[in-house]
């Protein structure tokens, strides 16, 4: 009686034992895919860098030229203040100085959102492989090597 007593007890560890090592891997498998899926997000977030940066230079150089347009019209109209055609025109530019700021601030917006995103994405990486070390220290290392290359 004994002896079925401590087999039956023996017998349900292993499968309990078993069930946990199953619930592992599978934890382990999703933390993968999700870290994997994260990277591709990462990297394609980081190929818009270079981009948003262009933007935002050219929208401030932009910007810059239409306040300095702006400038000679408010001038000129200082040396002939009844001129209509050269009111027109100042106002006419300092519409487009305004519009144009407006768009360039816009762009920087966009590229800090655009580091932000890609900052709080590398950290939810590294928090997810932390994770997945938990589960299996020498598939972190092996993955780690790969991504690296």
């Amino acid at each position: 009686m004994k002896k079925t007593l401590l087999l039956t007890a023996i017998g349900m560890l292993f499968i309990c034992a078993s069930t946990f090592a199953q619930k592992i891997n599978t934890d382990s498998l999703a933390l993968v895919a999700k870290i994997s899926d994260d990277q591709l997000k990462l990297g394609k977030l980081q190929n818009e860098v270079e981009q948003k940066t262009k933007n935002k230079q050219n929208a401030a150089t932009k910007a810059q030229q239409s306040a300095n347009d702006n400038a000679d019209a408010a001038s000129k109209l200082t040396d002939n203040p009844t001129d209509k055609k050269l009111a027109r025109k100042a106002d006419n530019s300092a519409g487009d100085a305004r519009s144009d700021a407006r768009f360039s601030r816009k762009e920087a917006s966009r590229l800090e959102s655009l580091n932000k995103d890609i900052y709080d994405l590398k950290r939810k990486i590294a928090d997810e492989q932390a994770k997945l070390y938990k589960y299996a220290p020498a598939t972190v290392a092996v993955q780690a090597d790969t991504t690296q290359h």
